[in-house]
């Protein structure tokens, strides 16, 4: 899918602009793209340019948010085709941050997987659960996330 013209407004400088942003789900990225946003961020993903490339385009779906030819914002849904689909790789440059573009991102997955039992969130820094909150996410009542952390080599 992809949705051309989506407004957002511009926050900060040049605060009466409106820049036009690009939402696609086509898998329409390269390598250096996703790495650049990733290492914006801060993300040790962005380190394994390779892999992360791969597992990106071997995901269910990658939501993206394009400035012209910048990526500036992705979000990675994973799912099972019928029941449940979970969110992983939520990211918007620094210097878009606060202009609504990850809620854009999450409304998008939502709509995609609105049919579904469940849509999962595991937020790895609890200072991002208000943010799911705030686009209708519910803390499980006895959850609890649980993770293996493989660093082995890089590529």
């Amino acid at each position: 899918m992809y949705w051309p013209g989506a407004k957002n407004a511009v926050t900060g400088k040049g605060a009466n602009k409106e820049m036009e942003l690009c939402y696609t789900e086509e898998k329409k990225f390269s390598r250096e793209d996703v790495q650049g946003l990733f290492l914006s961020v801060g993300w040790i993903s962005g380190e394994y340019p390779a892999r992360l490339y791969r597992a990106l385009m071997n995901s269910s779906a990658v939501f993206t948010v394009w400035d012209g030819s910048r990526l500036v914002g992705l979000l990675r849904a994973m799912d099972d085709g019928e029941l449940v689909a979970f969110l992983h790789y939520l990211l918007v440059r620094p210097d878009y941050q606060g202009r609504g573009i990850a809620g854009r991102l999450v409304a998008l997955a939502k709509e995609k997987y609105k049919d579904y039992l469940y849509i999962n969130i595991m937020p790895e820094e609890s200072k991002n659960a208000a943010f799911y909150e705030k686009h209708g996410f519910r803390r499980m009542e006895d959850g609890v996330a649980m993770q293996i952390c493989n660093f082995a080599g890089r590529e």
